[in-house]
């Protein structure tokens, strides 16, 4: 363990944090590909997939909460959707996060190339959710976005993520959210669905205390001022922020699993 060692583990948590904040994700899609790879190209200790969910579950409840906190003051967040889809995400979440103890590396990168998969997809259908001045005037099928976010919840706790890199994107092509509510909700929802995931690695025995005390105190810089920003961002061009980041994780995951 070193400096260099430590600025790369602060580098990666303050890029996944900002654009985290920025588009609405908990940044797991950005840092856990980051945080398998970059330590291991460079010469560092190399994570394990079990290591680096863990310590993407730590770094996306508290890049979630800053990020919250910010969108919470522009009054972007739908209450309804929260509670529908919190409640549901944080049960299969913590789920999801235990059993990912007992599986293996391969099972866990499967998990993540899929998910990531299916979210870029998605980001690539048309959206009819169009931007509105009142938060309390949108609407939603909740029976879905219940069993939607339990699902969500699930197999995004099995990589350490809290699901929002996928939640994003469902809210907009299947539950027709707008895109500045479903950003500011979805940071809402990552955060609720972290304690699950946060709790379940805990419980696993697989958390690393330095890298993360790293990462938290990246996040707790960087989501606040991505989310600042995304306020002065055209809608359309936080979708494609969104699109370009998931595609390149896509296939960098799906690249190292054929090899």
């Amino acid at each position: 363990m070193d400096l260099a060692w430590i600025i790369t583990i602060f580098t990666i948590g303050f890029l996944g944090s900002f654009i985290s904040g920025m588009v609405g994700i908990g940044g797991s899609i950005i840092n856990y590909p980051m945080l398998l790879f970059i330590p291991a190209a460079l010469g560092f200790a190399v994570f394990t997939p079990q290591e680096v969910s863990a310590i993407s579950a730590i770094q996306v409840f508290f890049a979630s909460l800053m990020g919250m906190l910010v969108f919470r003051k522009g009054r972007l967040l739908n209450k309804s959707l929260v509670l529908y889809m919190g409640i549901s995400i944080i049960i299969g979440s913590f789920m999801g996060s235990f059993v990912s103890n007992t599986l293996s590396s391969s099972v866990i990168n499967l998990v993540y190339a899929i998910l990531a998969l299916i979210a870029a997809i998605l980001m690539f259908l048309p959206k009819r959710g169009k931007d509105v001045e009142d938060v309390s005037k949108v609407t939603f099928n909740k029976p879905l976005a219940v069993i939607l976010a339990l699902i969500i919840g699930t197999v995004s706790g099995i990589v350490g993520a809290a699901g929002a890199f996928i939640t994003v994107p469902v809210m907009l092509v299947v539950l027709k959210i707008p895109t500045r509510v479903a950003i500011a909700s979805s940071l809402a929802i990552t955060f609720i669905s972290s304690i699950g995931s946060t709790t379940g690695k805990l419980l696993g025995g697989h958390m690393l205390l330095v890298p993360s005390i790293v990462l938290v105190i990246a996040s707790t810089i960087a989501s606040p001022i991505g989310a600042k920003l995304s306020g002065k961002i055209n809608t359309k061009m936080l979708q494609w922020i969104l699109v370009v980041l998931i595609t390149a994780t896509v296939i960098k995951i799906w690249f190292s699993i054929f090899l």
